[in-house]
């Protein structure tokens, strides 16, 4: 299973390897160290935390000068955090600092997530009224069919239509590795999946730069701004990102409106798995269930626990300072897990198939926000 210090890339790997080692096929497996009776047994979390100090330290410096620079200069704290992450890229590629990048983009990007519950209220959702609903509904569904529908006039195949659909409609690499799990199998699902998470990562940190700008320049207000940004972007990282970039009340909508989305994972996922099954036989096994994600759990909890006023205001403002940090901090390392030279390397034919899909989803969301809110 995928943990929160291993690339996107390497978990797409390894979910593939996985799948080949259950099927009898030889996979070495990993080296455990030997203890020594003078070896000191590490503490809980010890191991864990001296792979990721030196990456997560990186971070949160990045994360420390950003907002410095943003107090002082009154700009975006979020972009100045994302263009100081790319400048450091090269810690990505190799060395100590990866794991500890993967874990603040993952793990610190979760929790802040979860914690940005704790300023939302119910009657703030409901405020919204059922557009927003609608409109993930319709936008993720109708976007898996394009790509299901257009995978052929790009060359690829009907799987990659779905695993990139889903991709964009939904939660970027995520939602890539959770449909690429249950999709059939043949000689270029491990490519395609990685294929999918390089291309949607570098789209959606683009979407993150440029949709609030072209939110801005139409003159979207900030709630169809927010509603805007979070039926649009991929990843939650860069929904987050953009949205905070416009406005705190942006940003709290985008986040609402983008993990509406989150939970059409299960569902899709779901579809997926049961017509997979169907077309490839009744003896078909069945693929592995996605987990339920977490800090959606603990964002939900915490809307519901201030909704009904049992959020003391220290400790609300104590969970908005720590989310912020989080956040910033997740945001630098994305940045310096962006690379646009891989994106470079994969041929245009896939990366116009989702960039079409990408269109498609901006084009309807914005249609809804323009003509119905």
């Amino acid at each position: 299973m995928a943990t929160d210090t291993q690339t996107d890339t390497a978990a797409a790997q390894q979910l593939f390897q996985s799948f080949d080692a259950m099927e009898g096929l030889p996979f070495p497996a990993p080296a455990t160290a030997v203890a020594t009776p003078t070896q000191r047994r590490p503490l809980p979390g010890e191991t864990l935390v001296r792979a990721v100090w030196p990456g997560f330290l990186v971070a949160a410096t990045i994360a420390l000068a950003s907002t410095w620079l943003s107090t002082h200069y009154t700009a975006p704290v979020m972009l100045f955090a994302l263009l100081f992450g790319m400048a450091f890229h090269f810690l990505h590629e190799e060395g100590r600092c990866i794991a500890g990048i993967e874990f603040s983009s993952k793990a610190i990007l979760r929790l802040g997530v979860a914690l940005l519950g704790a300023r939302i209220t119910a009657a703030q959702i409901l405020g919204l009224g059922v557009m927003p609903i609608a409109t993930v509904i319709v936008g993720v569904t109708s976007t898996i069919g394009l790509g299901w529908l257009a995978s052929k006039a790009f060359g690829q195949s009907r799987s990659f239509g779905v695993l990139s659909g889903g991709a964009v409609g939904i939660c970027g690499a995520s939602a890539a590795l959770a449909v690429a799990s249950v999709l059939p199998r043949n000689a270029d699902s491990e490519r395609d999946t990685i294929l999918t998470v390089v291309t949607v990562t570098a789209l959606s940190t683009l979407a993150m730069i440029l949709y609030p700008l072209f939110a801005t320049a139409i003159g979207l207000d900030h709630v169809r701004a927010g509603i805007f940004l979070g039926g649009t972007i991929h990843d939650v990282a860069q929904v987050v990102g953009a949205g905070y970039t416009i406005s705190p009340q942006t940003g709290d909508i985008a986040t609402y409106v983008k993990l509406l989305r989150v939970t059409m994972l299960l569902p899709v996922v779901f579809t997926v798995a049961f017509i997979a099954s169907r077309a490839a036989g009744a003896g078909a096994a069945a693929g592995p269930k996605p987990p339920v994600p977490m800090f959606l759990l603990g964002f939900a909890a915490l809307v519901a626990l201030n909704s009904f006023g049992l959020l003391a205001k220290p400790a609300t403002d104590a969970a908005n300072e720590v989310s912020r940090w989080c956040l910033v901090t997740a945001i630098a390392a994305l940045g310096m897990k962006t690379s646009f030279k891989a994106l470079v390397a994969v041929g245009w034919r896939p990366v116009a198939l989702m960039v079409l899909e990408t269109l498609w989803i901006g084009g309807l969301v914005l249609a809804a926000v323009l003509l119905f809110h």
